[in-house]
């Protein structure tokens, strides 16, 4: 007991660490990877504080190195959801009604361990799993997911903060409590951090969780759980499972105590759980919170006054890093014809000096695409845009599964800004770019506006401050983080809160207070220290 109010310590983004040569970190990193390759993983489930094993093993395997088992690890069926739901209600009293200071404290303690002891750790299994390089690793798997932990934490504070005013003989209060039942966290392959912000982003405000990632990130998901054991994290508040995505649907959402779920992955999925939810809607005890980050087929537009080799590096690090296989990845370009000779000769040169291969080569910029059937969607646009005669391969486009899931950055030019290429999302490493009459800045932005049904990110390129802010008006709706002279890549938490409207989900923000405020559940409460005495009000009298 504390007859104290408490302060969280005010947040600061995580540093990216170099890795430069000579430096101690590139050292650990390097030697967290041999460990982990050396050895064969058994990777159990979590349940109830529990290490889960089953006799159903799945082989875990790098995407760069087909030929290498990582490990396996242990896939579960509908008893082990029926298990970790069970393990999370029970857990659910204790860990609400623990002091918010105790709860934040855990998350401040994993962010410190994310980023000392289990830093290369955390890098070399994200690398060795999702195939991303040690940059692309460390902006994600360390420091956004321990800035995660950090601003969320703060944010909780400002929350329990805010109370409502009061009047003379009365106290008004708010009461932030969680949501009753539990929380199903649904997560991706390609950001580890995004992994571990969704399940802990509601249990940090006493809520519980079951938490199903993508099979792909399996390997890097048990070390967060490993993170948030050695943090002090109760028995069953988060539950990590490893099933089929329709059997755990089957259970969770036909439970009475499913109170929400926190989800990034297809747009089509996402649409279909939202129609199951609804179906299933008389179910549940509470209405379910839907929160959900999909897709997006991000842009960039240059105008006539941009700049040839700024828009041409923000291409290829937009479109290229961790081999286009962000939700926000510069998917789509808008090039005028006079800036596109000068575009296309620094791209394409500046792509001949990209080397492809095994990011445990720390010299390799891009690496290989997560899985074979990632491959065989992405491999499949490239070859019917060779076949196409409305479609120029300016670079790339070559692919090769041997070994493991290659495929170059393939840039594209075409002459109809309607291509399949241009409007599809295709989560890979292709650019498809449309040359436009300089005179028809206007014309193409609204092109731009209207050729998604997405709106996730987008970026403007201009030194006219004036045809910026024509495109600031016309695409005002067309993206949820938007760019300004700058790739469409790289939010930070607690700097560009991150999520987009349309077909992109319900643009809750994560890494921000927005998102927080869908976890909790408000009750007002008023304290009257006078009470009346006479039923009677003074307009009844007459005299």
């Amino acid at each position: 007991m504390s007859d104290a109010i408490f302060a969280i310590p005010h947040p600061v983004n995580e540093p990216v660490l170099s890795y430069a040569p000579g430096s101690p970190e590139k050292a650990e990193l390097k030697a967290a990877l041999a460990a982990m390759k050396a050895q064969t993983a058994d990777v159990p489930m979590y349940i109830g504080g529990k290490k889960v094993h089953t006799s159903q093993k799945v082989a875990i395997h790098p995407p760069h190195e087909r030929s290498h088992t990582l490990g396996h690890f242990s896939k579960g069926n509908a008893e082990h959801v029926h298990m970790a739901i069970d393990a999370a209600l029970a857990a659910k009293p204790a860990w609400e009604d623990m002091p918010w200071q105790d709860r934040a404290a855990i998350f401040l303690k994993a962010a410190d361990l994310l980023t000392g002891p289990y830093r290369a750790r955390m890098n070399a299994a994200t690398m060795l799993c999702q195939s991303k390089s040690p940059f692309q690793s460390e902006i994600d798997a360390v420091c956004e997911l321990a800035d995660f932990w950090r601003f969320n934490a703060w944010f909780m504070e400002a929350i329990y903060k805010n109370q409502p005013i009061s009047s003379r003989n009365t106290w008004n209060r708010t009461d932030w409590r969680p949501l009753e039942g539990f929380v199903f966290a649904l997560t991706p392959f390609n950001f580890t951090s995004i992994a571990g912000n969704l399940p802990t982003a509601p249990a940090m405000f006493g809520n519980v969780a079951v938490w199903k990632p993508a099979e792909s990130q399996v390997f890097s998901a048990a070390v967060i759980m490993e993170i948030l054991e050695a943090a002090g994290l109760p028995d069953g508040v988060i539950n990590l499972v490893y099933v089929d995505g329709p059997v755990i649907g089957d259970v969770v959402f036909s439970h009475p105590d499913f109170a929400g779920i926190h989800f990034t992955g297809s747009t089509g999925v996402f649409q279909k759980l939202w129609k199951t939810i609804g179906e299933n809607i008389a179910k549940y005890k509470t209405y379910p919170r839907i929160v959900g980050e999909t897709g997006g087929k991000d842009f960039v537009v240059a105008h006539p006054s941009a700049d040839a080799k700024e828009v041409a590096v923000a291409l290829l690090r937009g479109a290229f890093e961790f081999q286009g296989q962000k939700c926000s990845a510069a998917s789509r370009a808008y090039i005028p014809k006079s800036l596109w000779k000068g575009v296309k000769e620094h791209l394409v040169n500046d792509l001949k000096t990209v080397k492809m291969g095994n990011p445990e080569d720390f010299t390799n910029f891009f690496n290989a695409v997560i899985d074979e059937k990632a491959f065989d969607k992405i491999s499949k646009y490239i070859a019917e845009a060779k076949k196409s005669d409305a479609v120029k391969v300016v670079s790339g486009g070559n692919y090769d599964k041997s070994k493991g899931f290659f495929i170059e950055p393939t840039v594209l030019e075409v002459n109809d800004p309607k291509y399949v290429t241009m409007c599809e999302e295709i989560f890979g490493p292709v650019l498809t770019i449309y040359v436009y009459d300089d005179k028809k800045f206007e014309q193409i932005l609204d092109t731009v506006n209207t050729t998604s049904p997405y709106a996730l990110t987008g970026a403007v390129f201009s030194r006219d401050k004036a045809a910026l802010a024509l495109a600031d008006r016309k695409l005002r709706h067309a993206a949820g983080n938007y760019y300004i002279n700058d790739k469409p890549t790289g939010a930070v938490v607690g700097q560009q809160p991150f999520g987009g409207g349309r077909a992109s989900g319900t643009n809750d923000k994560a890494g921000s207070i927005l998102n927080l405020y869908r976890w909790i559940s408000p009750r007002t409460i008023k304290e009257n220290f006078v009470p009346p005495v006479d039923y009677r009000y003074p307009f009844m009298m007459e005299k």
